[in-house]
C-alpha cells in the first residue's frame, strides 16, 4: 500500500538514528564497547546523509541523542527522574539543533563533526553546571585515543570519533562501490581524507607531547580504605555513625608499618551533624588511628558551613581535610564544583512554591573557593577533585598542582555501576590530561589507583570492604591540555563549523552575490 510505504519511509530514518544512538550508549562504561562510538557516527551520518529536509534531519537528530542519552545517564534516575527525563530531552534536542543546521553537500563532512562536538561543549556546562557523563571522551578512555587527551582533553576525543564516523560514512574519503552503484553521479570528495589526515597528525602529535615525569624516584605508599555497604541508598537510611565506624574498621585491618605514608577515606566518611569536626568523636577516633599508624589521614567531611573556612548560615560544606598523627588538622579543600540535586536545588524557592518533595536536600551546601590542593607535613602537594568534580576537566587542571590527584566520592546513592565505572573512566582521562596518578576512593565501590597511561590498579568489588595499597609515584610538569586548556580546541571546532557552513550549499549571500544553485551530493 502507498500509504504504509510512505510511513514506512517516514520513521526509517529516525527508527535507524535510535539504533545508531545505542551503538554510541553502548560503547560507555559498564558495557565499555569503545569501538561502537564509531560505528554509531557512521550509522548516523549514514542514516542523515544528503536528502533529508532540516526537519527530517533534525528529527533523525533527537532520535540520536535520545537513545544515546537516556541509556548511557540512566544513572541520573536515582538522583532526580524529573531531571533526568528532561536533561536527556534537552541534549537529544541540542542534538536535534546540531543536524538540522550543520551543512548539507560535501561539506557536511566537516561541519556534521564540528557542530555535534559543539553540542557536547555545550552540555559539559549547560545546564546548572554541566552534567559531562555518557561523553564520547568517557566511551574512549578505555581505548587507543586516550592519549590524545594529554593534547586536546576529551574535546578533541569528541571531535576525532564524530569526524571518523563522518568521513568514512559521507561522501569522502570513497564512496563505497555498493553505495556507487546503486547511485549514479555518486563520487567521493576530498573533504574526508584532508580530516583524517589531520587527525593522524594529531595522533602522532599526542605521541610525542609532554606527559609530566616522575619526581625523581619520590612516591607516596597510599592506603585507600573502602568502608563497604550497600548501593542505593542516602544519608537519611543510613546513619553517618555507621558509615564513620564501617571505615574504621576497614583501617583496623591496616598494620603499622614504616613504608605507609597517608591513609585516604573517602567522600562523607565523616558528618559531625551541625558540630565542629576538631573535637569531635570522629576526630579523636581518626587521630587515634593516625597516631597508631604514625601517618597523616586524609578524610572526607560534612560540616555545617558555620564551622567551615568560609561560614554561611544555614548551609554546611563537603572537604577533604587532613589529620596528622598528633591530632591536628592542618590542611583541606572545599568542595568547588557541587552537584545539583545532590548537594543544592537549583532554583529552591520556585520549586518549593510549586510543592517540589525537597525533603532529602533540606539545605544547600556552599561551594569553596580556595585552591584545589591539600599539603602534608614535609610540604607534598596533593590535588584533590571531590566525588562530581572529576568529570570536569577544569577541576583536573585545578587540581594538577600537586603531585598526585585524589578522588575520594561517594556513589552510594546509586543502584547499578553506570555512574560508578563512568567514574573510573573519568579518573583515567583526569590522568591522561594532567600527567598524574589518581586515587580514587568510594565507601562502596569503586577505589582504584589510576596510572597517567589509564591503567587501573586494584579496583574493588562493589560494596565489598577493603584497603587496597600502592606505592604512587609523584609526578611533576605539565601536558599540553593541562597548560592550555579547552579554549583553543573551542575556538579550533567553531572555526572548522563556521568554514564548513560558508563554503558549503548555506553559504550566506553578499551583497553583489547572484543566488547559487550547488548540486547535492547524492552519497
Amino acid at each position: 500500500m502507498p500509504d504504509a510505504a510512505t510511513a514506512l519511509g517516514r520513521w526509517k530514518p529516525p527508527a535507524l538514528a535510535v539504533l545508531a544512538g545505542l551503538l554510541v550508549a553502548l560503547s560507555m562504561p559498564p558495557w565499555g564497547f569503545w569501538p561502537l562510538a564509531f560505528v554509531g557516527v557512521v550509522g548516523f551520518e549514514a542514516t542523515l546523509g544528503d536528502r533529508l529536509t532540516r526537519r527530517q534531519r533534525a528529527a533523525v537528530g533527537f532520535a540520536f541523542g535520545a537513545a544515546w542519552m537516556y541509556v548511557g545517564m540512566a544513572w541520573m534516575w536515582y538522583l532526580t527522574v524529573p531531571g533526568y527525563l528532561l536533561t536527556c530531552a534537552l541534549f537529544a534536542a541540542l542534538h536535534a539543533a546540531a543536524a538540522a543546521l550543520a551543512p548539507t553537500g560535501p561539506w557536511r563532512t566537516i561541519g556534521r563533526p564540528a557542530a555535534h562536538t559543539l553540542v557536547e561543549i555545550v552540555r559539559m556546562s549547560f545546564p546548572f553546571g554541566g552534567v559531562p557523563l555518557a561523553t564520547i571522551g568517557i566511551s574512549q578512555a578505555a581505548g587507543p585515543l586516550l592519549g590524545v587527551a594529554r593534547l586536546g582533553g576529551v574535546i578533541l576525543l569528541t571531535w576525532m570519533v564524530f569526524q571518523v564516523g563522518c568521513a568514512l560514512a559521507g561522501p569522502a574519503p570513497a564512496v563505497p562501490k555498493t553505495v556507487a552503484r546503486r547511485r549514479s553521479g555518486v563520487r567521493g570528495q576530498p573533504h574526508g581524507v584532508i580530516a583524517l589526515a589531520a587527525i593522524a597528525l594529531l595522533i602522532v602529535l599526542a605521541a610525542v607531547a609532554p606527559e609530566g615525569s616522575d619526581v625523581d624516584g619520590e612516591s607516596l605508599t597510599i592506603a585507600a580504605v573502602q568502608g563497604g555497604g550497600r548501593q542505593g541508598t542516602s544519608a537519611l537510611d543510613v546513619p553517618s555513625s555507621q558509615v564513620t565506624q564501617a571505615h574504621l574498621d576497614a583501617t583496623a585491618t591496616i598494620e603499622p608499618d614504616p613504608e605507609l605514608d597517608l591513609v585516604v577515606w573517602p567522600e562523607n566518611g565523616i558528618d559531625v551533624n551541625g558540630r565542629p569536626f576538631v573535637g569531635s568523636d570522629a576526630q579523636l577516633a581518626i587521630a587515634a588511628e593516625a597516631a597508631r599508624l604514625g601517618v597523616p589521614f586524609a578524610v572526607g567531611v560534612t560540616v555545617d558551613s558555620e564551622y567551615s573556612l568560609h561560614p554561611v548560615d544555614d548551609s554546611f560544606v563537603n572537604a577533604q581535610v587532613v589529620v596528622t598523627p598528633d591530632g591536628q588538622v592542618t590542611s583541606g579543600y572545599e568542595k568547588v564544583h557541587i552537584v545539583p540535586f545532590g548537594e543544592y536545588v537549583p532554583m529552591r524557592g520556585l520549586l518549593e512554591a510549586l510543592g517540589a518533595p525537597l525533603d532529602q536536600i533540606p539545605s544547600d551546601a556552599t561551594p569553596g573557593n580556595g585552591p584545589a590542593v591539600i599539603e602534608l607535613a614535609d610540604g607534598t602537594e596533593l590535588g584533590v577533585m571531590i566525588s562530581w568534580e572529576v568529570f570536569f576537566a577544569e577541576r583536573g587542571r585545578a587540581a594538577a598542582d600537586g603531585a598526585i590527584l585524589l578522588n575520594p566520592t561517594n556513589g552510594a546513592s546509586y543502584t547499578g555501576t553506570i555512574l560508578q565505572t563512568q567514574q573510573i573512566a573519568s579518573s583515567k582521562l583526569r590522568a591522561a590530561e594532567t600527567g598524574r596518578w589518581v586515587v580514587q576512593v568510594s565507601p562502596t565501590g569503586f577505589s582504584a589507583f589510576v596510572s597517567p597511561d589509564g591503567e587501573v590498579y586494584q579496583r574493588t568489588g562493589v560494596s565489598e570492604r577493603k584497603v587496597i595499597t600502592m606505592d604512587v609515584p609523584l609526578r611533576h610538569g605539565s601536558t599540553w591540555y593541562s597548560t592550555m586548556g579547552d579554549q583553543p580546541w573551542i575556538l579550533i571546532v567553531v572555526a572548522l563549523l563556521g568554514t564548513a557552513l560558508w563554503f558549503g550549499e548555506w553559504r550566506p549571500l553578499r551583497l553583489g552575490d547572484r543566488p547559487r544553485i550547488t548540486p547535492r551530493a547524492s552519497a
